[in-house]
């Protein structure tokens, strides 16, 4: 269960909420936007500018795929960054993403770290540009640490290979020594 702090507490009991996104990219560069009119600087003090005209253009909530139902966030970025778009020709999947949520009380944002809210952290799984002839966007999906479920992962296995997991494994010498067995298969 979320815990908030008392100011956002009292923001949500009241009905008037006003909120904006922090979302950071770790790319080989770290990029960071904000849906709030102005950049931001969080944790105040930090030197980290969430930069407000970075074009976001499109935040999904976090919807579960089908692949043991783990969560998957979309973003949508308007082409304003032709740095953060070449890095995608060169894989930027697996690398960090985190999406955070803030509050706006009488016009002014909480940036305090008790009023900023995670509510997505997790990897990019599959970034993509479509090019409309209109306008240009970045699609960047990702996924919770879950995502590994579905991963097929290849492990070739030698006397060697097991040599270096355990000294006292011998279940692979026979394999490499020429050595026959008969197994029988079926009804006996």
């Amino acid at each position: 269960m979320r815990v908030f702090s008392s100011t956002v507490q009292s923001l949500i009991d009241s009905g008037n909420i006003e909120y904006f996104y922090l979302i950071t990219l770790q790319f080989n560069q770290t990029y960071r936007f904000t849906s709030y009119r102005s950049n931001l600087e969080y944790p105040v003090g930090s030197g980290n500018i969430y930069i407000a005209d970075g074009g976001i253009f499109e935040i999904d909530e976090p919807r579960f795929s089908s692949v043991v139902d783990r969560e998957a966030y979309r973003i949508v970025l308007a082409e304003e960054l032709d740095e953060m778009f070449a890095e995608f020709e060169t894989n930027v999947v697996g690398k960090p993403m985190d999406v955070k949520v803030g509050f706006v009380s009488n016009g002014v944002p909480l940036l305090s770290s008790a009023d900023i809210v995670s509510i997505y952290t997790g990897r990019v799984d599959s970034p993509s540009i479509t090019n409309d002839w209109e306008e240009k966007l970045a699609i960047i999906e990702g996924t919770s640490p879950m995502s590994d479920l579905d991963a097929v992962n290849v492990r070739f296995t030698s006397k060697d290979n097991m040599d270096q997991l355990s000294s006292t494994d011998t279940s692979f010498d026979q394999i490499y020594e020429s050595s026959e067995i008969t197994l029988k298969w079926g009804k006996v």
